[in-house]
This record gives C-alpha cells, structure tokens and sequence, in this order.
C-alpha cells in the first residue's frame, strides 16, 4: 500500500511539474515569443539585365543595403565588349520569349522600346503624373507607346561634336572660328576652315562610320538640320532631297575634300574614339560618354585641357541637330516581382543615383539635376548638354525601326566604302522597305 501511494505522489507530481512548464512556456512565448523567433526568410531576388557599369554596381550595392533582408538585385550583366546591341537585343528577345524567372527588369535601347513593348508592364500604376513630369520631357517622350508608360529612362545620350583646344587656339583666327563654333558652324565654313588648315597627316573631321546604329545618327542629324524626315506620315520615306544631300556630304567627306579618312566606314564608337587620339585628330562627332572612354583609357585628368565641345555643324538655312538616345529601364510581363521591381525602377532616379551616373558618362534625366545649381557650377558642361536638348532630333519611333536601320545603315556604309554611288544607295534602301512594307515583312 505505501509503495502504491509513493507511485500515486510521484504520477501527481509529474503531471503538476509537466503542467506548470507548460502553463509557463505558454506565457513566456506569449509575450516575449516574437524575440525569439529567427527569420530565415530570403529575400526577394530581383534580376536586373543589363551593361552592368561601377554606377550600375554602387547603386544597386546602395539599394541592397538599403533594403537587405527585403529586396536583393542580383545583375546580370550584358557588356558592351562583349555583346553588340544586336547580339544583346537578340538575346533578350530569346530571355523574354522563354519566359525566363531570371529577368526581371531589363535595359533597352531608346529605339528599341516598340519593339519590346508586348514583353512589358505599364508601369503607370507604379509612376505618379508628378514622378513622370520629373523625366527631362525630351527623354519622357520614348517612355510612352501606344498610350501606355511602358519604360522609364535610366540615362540619356545626345550627340555632340568635340575638338582639340590646343589646336583651335593656333589658328590666326581663333576667336572668330570658337564664336561660329560655339553657335553651330555651317558645314560650307566648317569644310573650307578644314580645307585651309595643314594637318599634316592628322584626321580632320572622325565619325562613327561602319554599318550600324552609329552611321544612322549622323545621318539622322544631318537630315534634321535641313528640316526634314525620314517618317512621313507613320512610313519611312528615304528617297528625298535631304537623305541624298546627307549622304553626298559624309561622302564627299571622305572622297572629295579628304578631311575624313576612309577607315571611318568601319569605326564604331570606341574604334572612332582610338584613331581620334591615335593619329592626333582635330574633330569628332560623338557622344558625352567620350570623355569617360578617354579617362578610362587614356588619361584621368587631361580631358577638361585637352577637348572642347560644340553642337554638330549644320546646313545653310538649318539648324544645328544632335540625336538623342540612350538605355531605359522595362519590366518584364512574366515578373513575379513586380511591385518590388519597380522600386528598384524608381531608386535608380533619384538625384544621388543620377549624378553618380553622370561621372560615369551617361547624362542625368531628371530635371531636378539640371536644376541643382551646386551641381551645375561644379559640372558646367551639364548646362552645354542640356542646351543641346532644344534642337534633340529623335529616330523614328515605331516597331520596326530596327530592321529599317539595318536596311539604311547597311546601304550608306556601302557608299561610304565607295561600293555604290549615293543614289544607287537610296534606290535600294527604298526598293528593299517599301517592299517589306507592302508584304507586311
């Protein structure tokens, strides 16, 4: 009988000690649980495409840290040097048609926003009216298709004529010909000042020549400074006027008054760039992002001595014309990610982003930047830019813009090569798009 009661204490006591801990866990998680709980949550991974630069790299840096245990952008980076924009526009096509998880926002060419478009969220829902107005207007233009906002630009590129200070500065004539380049020269001065001067071997006049986007620019310019179009009425229409006198003067260029070497027909923009400052040239039709080619590859502080900067001469009777481009942002319709995504989208403008694009070459799109005065005066290049942006001459927005391009950028180069006379050139260009037009190509 005692050793059943000592068994009955201890059953009791057991159950009394079992009930008590658990009673006192209960409460103690209950208030003070939420200290204890880990999170191993991962973060939202956001894949973000594109030339992945050292801004690219500190700013999403900036944004994880900002984020970290939330949001995490992970690049995946597209090099210029590595993939034309052909090569990286074919194969974000093939990312995008695959509906890859591992695309989340994607940077395209300004040209090429129509054309990518169906792979993308408007991200009207994401932008107020107020945040969409902060766009510079010139680069906000290229954010619309089909009514839609479709894509936010990430920096902006304008064209834009440079020149050996030194050079310029030992000519008898010097504060005449800075006044007429300063307001845009006209291409008969601009011709006869290089006709005058010995060069002595040197490259008077370089531009990007081989048959690609590069070559289209130029010419775009070149058409607008006579107040003419290669879109008329929703079609491309090259057969004019002013395509033939555009492409009889960078002909002649080269062919006739011997300022342009022939190499040009096969320069890109970084090839242009080499030869300019290899064989110790005088003129170069570009873009800003020269001088953070020549810093990276040449010297890191000789640029602000060495080279002067001048809006693209023009036509007798036009105006001085400069291409504007550059890479915005899209995200793709098949993100899982989107809201997240977006802030990312919408990180990468704020003003600090923007101006740490800026030293790396690429020009800022907010207008707030532009209105910084601490900013400006410690940039003032910033305002040339920025005055170039009134007479900004934009390619032909439309889907197949890109197959055009190839198609008028293959034909110029071949007279420019001395392959085909200017008209043959045209004549093809034409036969070759108004036939795809009409076949629905």
């Amino acid at each position: 009988m005692k050793q059943k009661n000592r068994y009955l204490t201890t059953f009791y006591f057991s159950i009394t000690a079992i009930t008590f801990f658990a009673v006192s866990v209960f409460i103690f998680t209950t208030l003070f649980g939420d200290l204890l709980v880990t999170d191993n949550k991962e973060p939202v991974k956001i894949y973000f495409a594109d030339n992945i630069s050292p801004s690219h790299k500190s700013a999403i840096e900036k944004f994880n840290r900002l984020y970290k245990g939330e949001i995490e952008v992970v690049p995946v980076d597209l090099p210029f040097e590595k993939f034309t924009t052909n090569e990286r526009k074919e194969l974000l096509i093939r990312y995008l048609r695959g509906k890859s998880e591992r695309l989340d926002i994607f940077s395209v060419d300004q040209i090429w926003v129509p054309r990518f478009a169906k792979f993308a969220t408007p991200l009207g829902e994401y932008f107020t009216s107020i945040e969409r107005e902060e766009i510079v207007p010139e680069a906000l233009q290229s954010c619309y298709y089909n009514g839609q906002f479709i894509s936010v630009p990430l920096f902006f590129d304008i064209g834009v004529m440079y020149y050996r200070k030194d050079k310029l500065k030992k000519l008898p004539d010097y504060p005449e010909i800075k006044k007429k380049l300063d307001s845009s020269i006209t291409w008969n001065d601009f011709i006869a000042l290089g006709e005058k001067i010995s060069q002595n071997g040197a490259p008077y006049y370089l531009f990007a020549g081989d048959a690609y986007e590069g070559l289209m620019c130029s010419f775009m310019e070149l058409i607008a400074s006579q107040n003419g179009s290669l879109l008329e009425n929703g079609r491309i229409k090259i057969n004019t006027i002013e395509s033939r006198r555009a492409l009889t003067l960078l002909r002649d260029l080269i062919y006739k008054y011997k300022l342009t070497p022939p190499e040009v027909a096969n320069f890109t923009e970084n090839e242009s760039y080499a030869y300019y400052v290899r064989n110790d040239g005088f003129f170069l039709r570009s873009w800003p992002g020269f001088v953070t080619w020549y810093r990276n590859n040449i010297d890191t502080a000789k640029d602000t001595l060495l080279f002067g900067r001048a809006p693209i001469p023009r036509f007798n009777g036009g105006k001085s014309r400069s291409t504007i481009g550059g890479w915005y942002l899209m995200l793709s319709i098949y993100s899982e990610k989107k809201k997240e995504a977006a802030k990312f989208i919408k990180f990468l403008l704020n003003n600090d982003v923007q101006k740490e694009f800026y030293y790396s070459g690429y020009l800022p799109v907010t207008e707030s930047v532009y209105s910084d005065s601490s900013f400006v005066k410690k940039n003032p290049d910033v305002r040339f830019y920025y005055s170039l942006l009134k007479n900004a001459v934009r390619r032909p927005f439309v889907e197949k813009y890109t197959r055009y391009s190839d198609v008028i950028s293959y034909h110029i180069n071949r007279a420019l090569k001395n392959k085909i006379s200017v008209d043959e050139a045209l004549d093809e260009i034409d036969k070759i798009i108004n036939s795809e037009i009409e076949t629905g190509f």
